[in-house]
C-alpha cells in the first residue's frame, strides 16, 4: 500500500519514539518474517498484554509494511491522538452491527490497497489463565473471505513478562526477551465458495485460531489446551476485563476496562 506523505512523515515520527523505547524495555527476536507477503494481508497475533499492538507494529513496521489496527471510535476524538490515528489511518471501530460493517469496508480498502491490516481475533486480551489464545470471533475470517487477502498467524511471547496482563507498571529487570514468530498463510479456500453464513466463518476462525495457537505452542515450548477457553462459559463478558480470581465482583481491580483501547479488537461480526 503507498502510504500518504502525511501518513509516511507520522509513522516516522511515531517509530522515532517507540523505536528507541521499546529496545531499552526488551529484547527482540523475529522469526518468520520471509513469510509476509508483498501484497496485502491480514496480521491474527495473539492477545496478551496491552503492549502486544507495540510489539507486533514495531515488528511490521521494520519489515517497511506501517501496521494499520482497529481502534476505538473514541480515541479518534481525543486532542493530538486522534490527529495521529487519522493521520496514520487506524481504523475507528464501534461495538454496533452498522461500526462493525463500516469498519470492515475500511479495512478491505486498506488491504485491496496492498496495506497490512492487524486484527486481534480474540477481541479483547485472553481471558485463559494460562495466557493461551481463547475463542476467536469472526472479523478476519469475514475479511479474509470478503477480499481474498492472505491471513497471517503470528504469534508472540516474552511481551507479558515486561507488562503483564491489567499491570499498571512495567518490569524492566531483568531484561526480557520478546520472540514474534510469523507463520505461513493460512488456506482458506476451502470456504472460498462457501455461503459466509455463520457455520462457514466459525469453522474459518477455528482454523486461524489453530494457526495461531500453534505457533505459540512452538514459542513457549509446550502444548495448549485441547479445549480452548471460551468466556461465555466462564460467565466473562467478552469485552473489557474480567473478575480475576480472589477479586469480589464489582471491586476496582475486576471491573476497570482496558485502559489501552488500541488493542482490544471488536469482534466485527457484521450481525451474524
Amino acid at each position: 500500500m503507498k502510504e500518504s506523505a502525511k501518513s509516511r512523515a507520522t509513522f516516522v515520527f511515531l517509530a522515532g519514539i517507540a523505536r528507541p523505547l521499546m529496545n531499552v524495555l526488551m529484547a527482540k527476536k523475529w522469526e518468520g518474517t520471509e513469510k509476509l507477503p508483498e501484497g496485502g494481508f491480514i496480521a491474527v497475533p495473539n492477545h496478551c498484554t496491552e503492549i502486544d499492538p507495540i510489539v507486533i507494529g514495531h515488528m511490521l513496521y521494520n519489515q517497511k509494511r506501517p501496521p494499520h489496527f482497529l481502534a476505538k471510535s473514541g480515541l479518534f476524538k481525543v486532542p493530538v491522538l486522534g490527529s495521529l490515528l487519522r493521520a496514520t489511518r487506524q481504523i475507528p471501530v464501534e461495538r454496533s452491527t452498522a461500526g462493525a460493517n463500516r469498519s470492515l469496508q475500511v479495512a478491505k480498502e486498506v488491504v485491496d490497497a496492498g496495506g497490512s491490516i492487524i486484527i486481534y481475533p480474540e477481541g479483547t486480551l485472553t481471558r485463559d489463565p494460562d495466557l493461551w489464545p481463547m475463542k476467536g470471533h469472526t472479523g478476519a475470517a469475514r475479511l479474509a473471505l470478503q477480499t481474498g487477502a492472505p491471513v497471517v498467524p503470528m504469534a508472540h511471547w516474552g511481551a507479558q513478562e515486561v507488562f503483564p496482563r491489567y499491570a499498571k507498571r512495567f518490569h524492566i529487570f531483568p531484561r526480557k526477551t520478546v520472540r514474534v514468530l510469523v507463520g505461513e498463510p493460512v488456506d482458506l479456500s476451502a470456504f472460498r465458495d462457501k455461503p459466509m453464513d455463520r457455520t462457514t466463518l466459525a469453522e474459518a476462525t477455528e482454523l486461524i485460531m489453530d494457526a495461531v495457537t500453534g505457533l505459540l505452542e512452538t514459542l513457549r515450548g509446550e502444548q495448549a489446551p485441547a479445549e480452548r477457553w471460551d468466556p461465555a462459559n466462564h460467565q466473562q463478558a467478552k469485552h473489557g476485563r474480567f473478575v480475576e480470581r480472589g477479586l469480589k465482583p464489582g471491586s476496582a481491580a475486576s471491573t476497570e476496562a482496558n485502559p489501552t483501547g488500541a488493542s482490544e479488537a471488536p469482534d466485527l461480526e457484521g450481525g451474524k
